[in-house]
């Protein structure tokens, strides 16, 4: 199991998750098995995504999809404030 681990500043969640909520198709075709959205208690104008994937190749492909076509795009990304940051995490163990 690989997640796509995705951290960013937003402007406005409303306006962001409209556009989260968009692009599920793709997640959908890209292999996403689960999505978690969390966003500090401290800040809500920042979000945590992660992405659950059966291989770290289709993570590292949607990630790739993510860097080129969504946040590219201001268009695609809107209420992106600043550059993600991201990781892709393999699970060794769960509890």
């Amino acid at each position: 199991m690989s997640t796509l681990h995705i951290e960013h500043p937003i402007t406005d969640y409303s306006v962001w998750k409209a556009a989260f909520d968009r692009f599920a198709p793709m997640r959908k075709e890209a292999g996403v098995l689960r999505h978690r959205v969390q966003r500090p208690v401290d800040d809500p104008a920042y979000v945590v995504v992660d992405l659950e994937f059966d291989t770290t190749d289709r993570a590292q492909r949607f990630l790739n999809f993510l860097k080129t076509q969504v946040w590219a795009d201001p268009a695609n990304a809107p209420a992106l404030a600043g550059t993600p940051r991201t990781h892709i995490l393999e699970t060794d163990e769960e509890g």
